[in-house]
């Protein structure tokens, strides 16, 4: 194929080994993603950064006293801003000029955020800094889940995604244990202390800028943007070009072709609004996917995840601990969380979307209003000077917060963020998952506001809103969100053909249209197709059955 590089990957590559290349390239950007979102919490307890930027001064026990909050958690939030507005110029930009290059948009972008973060000297320098690395990662985050499920087979997209994101968790691990390192660079009040985990995170990006180029485009962006031999030909390396896989990658081809043609007879011009709204999508829903994603976001950091984070030292220190044993178990917490991402890996392709999700709400619903009970009773105890019971209490409490992460880490982690990148049609695909961003964005912008204002008033009580958010998921699922589990990814416009938003009446037209064979075996024509040499098959779509 004399149109794609010659050292591209896509030549030396096949099948599986194609696929690993890919998601490790991929997870490249998850672990720059995860040691970003770990990276502050550790900077904002260095001296020389809340002294330089003037949000606190050192109290008598050595450690940092907020005398401005508002600037403190505006420094961190304007990220999540930057993200807003990255995640929708990488989907503009994505689905216009193809994933690998708005990849290295994104890469570039956060190399100047994080240089500009690790030179700061001031509060403003920070601010835009901030927003600039936000940018970047925004882009990033709208495209690369995009690009892993375009390039993986429908039967394996969750396990590929899944382990991109215990690479994410694995960055946040990396950060703390890195800053915990770097807090005994001499007696604590360098520079060294915070630039170095910031500068640190900048290797990864440029590795991504280098790289990314020696990998193949999208095939299904290349069908939508017209250039579908070099679309045949990567599709076939990646599900092999031999015999019996021959046959499957050129059916894939036909459908993806078929698909894209009847987008675009349906589609009037898509821009953000007009997702939002489902204005001119017709039969394919783009509205009520949109609201979705957004919703699946956003109810991702309600259920507790951000509550923990931030609630867990004060329970380790109802159970007793010292500060210096409060980090090595906030350490070890990470840790836990890591390798429980692991359970997602072997399980989400087996029992679905859905049912991840399910099991996680019980689980992390139970923890969560177990940790505020115990919480609540160690607090009781040691008010009474039951020192020992508290102490207990403390200890069970602990263990509910790492239940907790270790449940979340095998399902709520990876879900939301695979989701977007599967529902979407090919022509709007990128915006779509850019919309995900949009909900993780308000989700977190939303909770980094109010969980220091609900811990402030409401304390442990907190726990039991977060336990009742996990409640409220699970009809939430049930009843709205269809299972896209061993689909096609064209397969999934005829998911969302009903006009009703419940998920059995989706369920039940699907199975429908697909008995009226709308949707049906390609292998047959496609052996045909190979034999003959053509380009297309008879569309298996009909572009009148998708009309309002």
């Amino acid at each position: 194929m004399d149109k794609i590089n010659k050292s591209n990957v896509v030549h030396r590559l096949e099948k599986r080994s194609l696929l690993i290349a890919i998601n490790c390239l991929a997870g490249l950007s998850i672990l720059f993603f995860g040691y970003d979102q770990g990276m502050m919490g550790g900077v904002n307890g260095a001296y020389d950064y809340y002294t330089r930027m003037g949000f606190a001064h050192k109290g008598a026990d050595g450690g940092p006293v907020v005398d401005n909050s508002l600037l403190q958690g505006g420094i961190v939030s304007v990220y999540y801003l930057g993200t807003l507005v990255g995640c929708m110029v990488g989907g503009s930009l994505g689905d216009r000029y193809g994933r690998i290059k708005t990849i290295f948009l994104g890469a570039a972008i956060g190399v100047v955020g994080a240089s500009l973060q690790t030179s700061a000297m001031n509060h403003v320098w920070m601010i835009c800094a901030r927003l600039v690395n936000g940018w970047g990662t925004g882009i990033l985050n709208a495209i690369i889940p995009v690009w892993a499920t375009e390039t993986a087979e429908h039967k394996s997209r969750g396990q590929f995604i899944a382990i991109e994101f215990t690479l994410n968790i694995f960055g946040v691990v990396l950060a703390y244990w890195i800053e915990y390192g770097c807090s005994f660079y001499g007696d604590g009040t360098s520079s060294f202390v915070w630039r170095f985990p910031i500068a640190f995170q900048i290797p990864m990006l440029l590795g991504l800028m280098a790289g990314v180029f020696y990998f193949p485009e999208s095939p299904r962006w290349l069908v939508k943007a017209r250039r579908e031999d070099e679309a045949r030909y990567i599709l076939g390396r990646l599900r092999g070009d031999t015999g019996e896989d021959k046959e499957k990658a050129e059916a894939e081809f036909q459908d993806i072709v078929s698909s894209c043609e009847m987008e675009r007879q349906n589609f009037q011009h898509q821009s953000y609004y007009h997702m939002l709204f489902g204005i001119g999508s017709g039969k394919l829903h783009t509205g009520r996917r949109v609201q979705l994603v957004i919703w699946l976001q956003i109810m991702q950091e309600w259920i507790g995840i951000a509550g923990v984070t931030i609630y867990a030292p004060t329970i380790f220190g109802i159970a007793g601990l010292s500060p210096e044993k409060r980090q090595w178990i906030a350490g070890l917490n990470n840790i836990f969380y890591m390798f429980s991402t692991l359970v997602c890996v072997f399980t989400l392709d087996k029992i679905g979307r859905r049912w991840t999700l399910y099991w996680g709400s019980v689980g992390q619903g139970i923890a969560m209003a177990l940790a505020g009970g115990f919480s609540y009773l160690g607090q009781e105890a040691t008010k009474n000077e039951h020192f020992s019971k508290g102490t207990a209490y403390g200890n069970a409490a602990i263990s509910m917060v790492f239940i907790f992460t270790s449940v979340f880490g095998a399902t709520w982690l990876t879900v939301p963020w695979l989701y977007p990148a599967e529902i979407f049609p090919l022509e709007v695909r990128a915006k779509g998952n850019a919309w995900g961003v949009v909900g993780w964005s308000i989700g977190n912008g939303w909770l980094t506001l109010l969980c220091p204002v609900m811990f402030q008033h409401l304390g442990e009580k907190t726990l039991y809103i977060f336990a009742a958010c996990n409640l409220i998921t699970i009809p939430m699922v049930w009843a709205l969100y269809p299972e896209t589990n061993q689909r096609t990814l064209e397969e999934i416009d005829w998911l969302f053909a009903a006009d009703s938003i419940w998920n059995w009446e989706a369920e039940k037209n699907f199975a429908m249209l697909k008995q009226q064979g709308v949707t049906g075996e390609l292998g047959t024509q496609a052996k045909t197709d190979v034999e003959q040499g053509s380009k297309r098959t008879p569309s298996v779509v009909h572009s009148s059955d998708l009309q309002e």
